[in-house]
C-alpha cells in the first residue's frame, strides 16, 4: 500500500484529486444504491415492478446519457461537467431520502443517474490529458481507488440504514456537496478553458462530433469487441451469487459466503492491481494484454462447472464447498482479469480517439457497453432459469467462457491488423499571412 501512495504522490496534484475523488464519488454512491431497493419496497411499500422502474429510470439516465455528458465535457470543458455531476447528485440522493411519490422519485432516480453521465467521461478524460505518457499507470491506480470505494461504501451505508435511510440519503449528498465545493476550488480548469487545440473542437455542433466518431471504425470495432468483458464482470453481482444461494441457500452461510465473494473482488483489486499493471506493461504490448486480460475474464467460469457437472453432497461440509469456493474462485479470475485488462482498455480509447474529443468517446464506449450489460444481463438471467429447467446447470458458464474467449479473440484479430494504433495525425494547414 506504501508504494500506490508513492505512486500516487508522482502525479501532479490535479491527478491525485481526481483520484481521492472517485474513491469518495464510488464511497457515496454504494453507501447508498445496495439499500435503496429495500426502501421503495419495504418504508414505501412499492410494487416490485414500481422499484424496477426507479433502478431502471437511473440506469438509463446514466447508461443512455453517457455520450451527451462526454461531448458536453469536450465542447465546455472537463471540470464543469464534473462539478456539475457532484451538484446534481448532491441533489439527487437528497431527494431520495425525503420524496414518497412516484414522479418525484423518478425525478430523483434520472437526476442521480444524469449525475454520473455528466461527470464519468470528463473524469477519465480529465486523467488522460493530466497523466500524459504515464496514462496506464494512472489507470491502475485510479482502478485501485474505484475499487475500494466499491469495498468500503456498502459498509458504510449498512451501519448508516441501520439507523434511518434519511441519514444514509442525507450522508450521500454531503458527501457529494463537499466534493462539489472541494473542486470548485482546488481542480484547475482543463479542457476547453486551456486547450487552444480544443477550442476548435468545442466550436463544432454536439451532431458533428458525434459523426466524427461514429466514423472512426477502429475504436467501434474495439467498443464491440469489449462489451462482453462488461457483461462478464458484471456476473459477480448477477449470476455469482445467484449460484452461491442456489447452492448455500439463503440462511446465513449464503449472505456470507456472497459476502466473501464480494470482499475477494474489491480486495483482490486494491492490494494487486499496480504489481500486475507494472508486471504486464513490462511483457506485453497493449493489444496482447488485452487479449490476456479478456481470456482470465472467460477462464473465471471454469471453477463454475465443478458443481454444475459434478455430484453436490445434500448437506454439510461437501456443500458448503461447493457453494462458496467456485463462485469465489470465479470472482478472484476476473478481479485478475479486470486488473490486465482495465488500464490498457482506458489507455486505448485515448490513443484511437487520436487525442481529440476524448471525453466524447469515452462517453459513447460508455453507453455502447451499457447497452451490452443490458442485453448481456437479460440473456444470462433467461439463460440460468432456462438451463437449470432442462436439467443442464453448465450451460450458461460454457456461454460465458465462450463469450470470455470470442471477445479475446476479437481484440486479438483488432491488434494483429494494427487496428488499436493511434490514428495518423491529420496535417495541419498553415495560412500564409
Amino acid at each position: 500500500m506504501k508504494g500506490t501512495l508513492s505512486q500516487v504522490r508522482s502525479y501532479d496534484p490535479a491527478v491525485q484529486l481526481l483520484m481521492v475523488n472517485q474513491f469518495t464519488i464510488n464511497l457515496g454512491f454504494y453507501m447508498l444504491m445496495p439499500y435503496l431497493a429495500a426502501h421503495l419496497s419495504g418504508t414505501l411499500g412499492l410494487a416490485g415492478w414500481l422499484v424496477g422502474l426507479v433502478l431502471g429510470v437511473r440506469n438509463f439516465s446514466q447508461q443512455g446519457m453517457f455520450v451527451v455528458g462526454g461531448a458536453l465535457a469536450d465542447r465546455f470543458g472537463h471540470k464543469p461537467l464534473i462539478v456539475a455531476g457532484c451538484v446534481l447528485r448532491t441533489v439527487g440522493f437528497a431527494a431520495l431520502g425525503f420524496v414518497d411519490s412516484l414522479p418525484a422519485l423518478l425525478a430523483a432516480s434520472a437526476a442521480t443517474g444524469l449525475a454520473g453521465a455528466l461527470f464519468n467521461p470528463a473524469v477519465r478524460a480529465y486523467l488522460a490529458a493530466g497523466a500524459g505518457e504515464r496514462r496506464v499507470e494512472a489507470f491502475a491506480l485510479f482502478n485501485v481507488f474505484y475499487q475500494a470505494g466499491i469495498l468500503l461504501g456498502p459498509l458504510v451505508g449498512m451501519v448508516l440504514t441501520g439507523v434511518d435511510f434519511r441519514v444514509t440519503c442525507l450522508t450521500a449528498a454531503g458527501i457529494f456537496a463537499v466534493l462539489s465545493v472541494v473542486q470548485i476550488r482546488a481542480l484547475p480548469a482543463r479542457g476547453r478553458e486551456d486547450d487552444e487545440g480544443r477550442r476548435g473542437e468545442s466550436g463544432r455542433s454536439l451532431l458533428v462530433q458525434w459523426r466524427g466518431i461514429l466514423a472512426n471504425r477502429p475504436f467501434l470495432l474495439f467498443a464491440a469487441a469489449m462489451t462482453g468483458s462488461y457483461v462478464l464482470t458484471f456476473q459477480v453481482y448477477l449470476s455469482l451469487p445467484l449460484e452461491v444461494r442456489r447452492l448455500g441457500g439463503d440462511g446465513e452461510f449464503g449472505t456470507a459466503a456472497v459476502a466473501v465473494l464480494f470482499a475477494v473482488s474489491g480486495l483482490s483489486t486494491v492490494l494487486g492491481q499496480t504489481r500486475v499493471t507494472a508486471w504486464c506493461k513490462a511483457r506485453y504490448e497493449p493489444g496482447q494484454a488485452l487479449v490476456r486480460g479478456l481470456a482470465v475474464m472467460g477462464a473465471a467460469f471454469v471453477p463454475l462447472l465443478w458443481p454444475a457437472t459434478l455430484p453436490v453432497p445434500e448437506a454439510g461440509p461437501g456443500r458448503w464447498l461447493s457453494a462458496a469456493v467456485p463462485p469465489t474462485l470465479a470472482a478472484l479470475l476476473l478481479a485478475v482479469g479486470t486488473m490486465i485488462a482495465y488500464p490498457f482498455e482506458m489507455d486505448t480509447i485515448v490513443r484511437l480517439s487520436g487525442d481529440r474529443l476524448v471525453a466524447t468517446h469515452y462517453g459513447l464506449y460508455n453507453t455502447v457497453c451499457g447497452v451490452g450489460i443490458t442485453v448481456g444481463n437479460l440473456l444470462t438471467g433467461a439463460a440460468l432459469d432456462a438451463a437449470r429447467e432442462a436439467g443442464l446447470p453448465a450451460l450458461p458458464w460454457l456461454a460465458l467462457i465462450a463469450l470470455g474467449l470470442g471477445c479475446a479473440a476479437s481484440v486479438h484479430g483488432l491488434h494483429r491488423t494494427g487496428r488499436l494504433a493511434a490514428p495518423a495525425p491529420e496535417p495541419v494547414t498553415v495560412r500564409r499571412a
